[in-house]
């Protein structure tokens, strides 16, 4: 333990002695007067007791919850403490701090009158807002850096601990970049309408909701796609990608997920699998599992058992009385090495640190046009809403706020001809920024891909905090400094 803080103390005072040259670098990029609003906001942060109380709370998570919370003593067990836990309580406490930083840096200084003084000097109002947004980043930046550092030191000295078969598992599965190959969902729209076409002859279904009746044919549709019947086979053919031979002797995982097509007592279901090509029944000996229901599993298959245009063939036959169901979305993966784990580990920094930085724009861009505790309101409102998601995609999926009886057609109101297509566009806007889950990623072993890190960047870093940047500063020009003033001075 002593040697991991003295690593851990010595990078980061290698990390403070570059501060003045990251200095120099941002005034040539952002401009002597931006930077220098930026590290004022940076020391102002300093002076206000949260984010010292958040810097003692971040090193109290780093050093306590793992201590606290014991794990199991297998590699994923050690994993999901550090990581999930650790990492997630981290992010919590610095979007926390982001959040109420962003209100109160911009927000306090109109109050105080600090900021009509800086207004009179030779700088641009858009100036001043970006200069504070950095100061936040800088912030966020520090903080994030070094208790990420502290996370991924800590992952390393736990690792060594653990049995020398879970060491294997821990490198091969769990601290690595993994990337996931999934069959191809079909299309079930034609045959959806080609059913609906049909059913619709009926009078009585007629008169039905039309949506109602195509949402029923879907989800039979899907059902037929997803349900392997008792004594029945289900192949999957998965596409590895355009490299097959760069994937030659790596370690593979599947992992799959199902469920009982119907509620019995049995929780425990005997599985038998067979991977490699079926033109050449290469398939080896057969894998018999006996396998949970509504519980991820990952099952290590041999490698080199794809063919040779990359395609890897699973069979799975079902020899219980039940019929199985395995999702389209998550019921059958193959996972493979792409990545080391530091690189994948700092690309999940970064898309937390995307996060931190729309958080950032969300409280400035509230504080530009309101005082402390309204804007302070009225950011975490906006991150509630965002938060329920669940509760917007449910009332899009039902077409309705209330519940309604699709054979009569009462319970819809007139008010969902207005909340819905609200709710549909919040949604498309909430999910520009939740389709990104790094802390999943990273203790699952998957690969935070360089597509996805771009993806996070284009959809959180451009759209999403760009909008709430241009809309800040729009609203700090109009914002009458002086009428600040007089109602603090009255």
């Amino acid at each position: 333990m002593e040697a991991f803080w003295l690593n851990f103390m010595r990078i980061g005072g290698r990390i403070m002695s570059a501060f003045g040259l990251w200095e120099a670098l941002l005034r040539m990029v952002a401009g002597p007067r931006i930077t220098a609003v930026a590290f004022l906001t940076l020391k102002a942060a300093f002076r206000y007791r949260v984010v010292l109380a958040v810097s003692a709370l971040l090193v109290a998570t780093v050093v306590g919850l793992p201590l606290i919370i014991k794990d199991d003593g297998t590699a994923r067990g050690m994993t999901q403490i550090v990581l999930t836990y650790t990492l997630g309580t981290i992010t919590a406490l610095l979007g926390f701090v982001t959040l109420w930083l962003g209100c109160g840096t911009l927000a306090k200084d109109i109050e105080e009158c600090q900021m009509q003084v800086v207004a009179v000097k030779p700088i641009a109002r858009w100036e001043i807002w970006l200069g504070k947004w950095l100061g936040i980043l800088l912030l966020n930046a520090g903080l994030l850096g070094y208790s990420g550092l502290a996370v991924y030191l800590l992952i390393q000295y736990r690792s060594h601990k653990l049995p020398e078969l879970q060491q294997t598992i821990l490198r091969n599965e769990v601290l690595v970049g993994r990337k996931s190959a999934k069959e191809p969902v079909e299309d079930v729209e034609p045959e959806v309408e080609r059913i609906f076409a049909q059913r619709i002859k009926d009078e009585k279904i007629a008169r039905m909701d039309h949506d109602f009746v195509r949402k029923e044919i879907r989800e039979m549709v899907r059902a037929a796609q997803q349900v392997v019947q008792s004594n029945h086979l289900r192949r999957w053919q998965i596409q590895l990608g355009d490299s097959p031979e760069k994937l030659r002797d790596r370690p593979f995982s599947i992992r799959i997920k199902f469920h009982a097509a119907r509620v019995t007592s049995q929780t425990i279901y005997n599985t038998r699998w067979m991977i490699g090509p079926p033109e050449t029944k290469d398939y080896g000996p057969p894998i018999d599992l006996r396998l949970a229901v509504d519980t991820f599993h990952e099952i290590p298959i041999p490698p080199n058992k794809f063919d040779d245009q990359g395609v890897l063939t699973v069979e799975f036959w079902n020899y219980n009385p039940d019929a199985l169901l395995f999702p389209l979305e998550d019921g059958m993966e193959i996972l493979y090495r792409e990545s080391g784990f530091g690189l994948n580990f700092v690309r999940g920094l970064v898309i937390v640190f995307l996060w931190l930085a729309l958080l950032a724009a969300l409280g400035l861009a509230s504080a530009s046009y309101l005082s402390f505790p309204v804007a302070a309101f009225t950011s975490l409102a906006i991150l509630l809403i965002g938060l329920s998601s669940g509760t917007l995609s449910t009332v899009v999926k039902e077409g309705t706020i209330a519940a309604v009886d699709h054979e009569t057609g009462l319970g819809a109101s007139s008010i969902d001809f207005i909340m819905v297509p609200i709710f549909k566009a919040l949604l498309n806007i909430i999910n520009l920024v939740q389709g990104f889950s790094p802390i999943d990623y990273l203790s699952s072993g998957r690969s935070v891909t360089w597509g996805l890190l771009g993806l996070a960047i284009a959809q959180i870093g451009l759209i999403m905090t760009g909008t709430f940047i241009l809309a800040g500063i729009a609203f700090f020009y109009r914002r009458e400094l002086a009428t600040a003033q007089s109602n603090t001075v009255t």
